[in-house]
């Protein structure tokens, strides 16, 4: 199973239509963790499970989303709601309370993963806006029996090659 995972875009509309041309017969689901600053009927969000951002007035996107992804237990938030940029452990806590196998969130643009009590806990970095490195960042997500794969990928599609890390699952 392959997960592809953007967060807040800004705006940034084409970045949203091109990665679905890209990836969308070849990934399970499409994840965006907030600050589109779309609206829900936009077609470039289509298609994309979404939560809402604190750049985002769209109140038709939840803030939180709970998705069983084939046997996996996904929980994406923004991250705002959670106090992301000082710590994890609300949302460990909340992984915890959810059950969840995977927290994917954004809000700081900064990109990272990272395995702790068996959840990987992601942010895909900003694909518009990026903070702590040059590289406009999304992220792959590939889940086998056996590892979890993260490659990111920049704006061109190219691979950022030193975020990429495996975890055994």
């Amino acid at each position: 199973m392959k997960m592809l995972v953007v967060s807040d875009n800004h705006g940034w509309s084409s970045i949203l239509s091109d990665l679905k041309r890209r990836y969308a017969d070849k990934v399970s689901v499409m994840i965006h963790c907030g600050d589109s600053e779309m609206d829900a009927s936009s077609p470039e969000v289509v298609g994309y499970t979404i939560v809402r951002g604190n750049c985002d007035d769209e109140d038709k996107f939840p803030y939180d989303i709970l998705e069983s992804v084939e046997d996996c237990r996904v929980f994406v938030t923004h991250g705002h709601r959670y106090n992301i940029k000082m710590t994890l452990t609300n949302l460990a806590m909340k992984a915890k309370e959810t059950g969840a196998d995977f927290v994917f969130f954004g809000h700081s643009h900064s990109p990272g993963a990272e395995m702790a009590d068996g959840v990987l806990y992601l942010n895909p970095g900003s694909i518009a806006l990026p903070r702590g490195r040059r590289e406009k960042t999304y992220a792959i997500v590939e889940v086998s029996k056996s590892t979890i794969s993260v490659q990111f990928y920049d704006e061109k599609h190219h691979e950022v090659k030193e975020l990429g890390c495996t975890f055994s699952r």
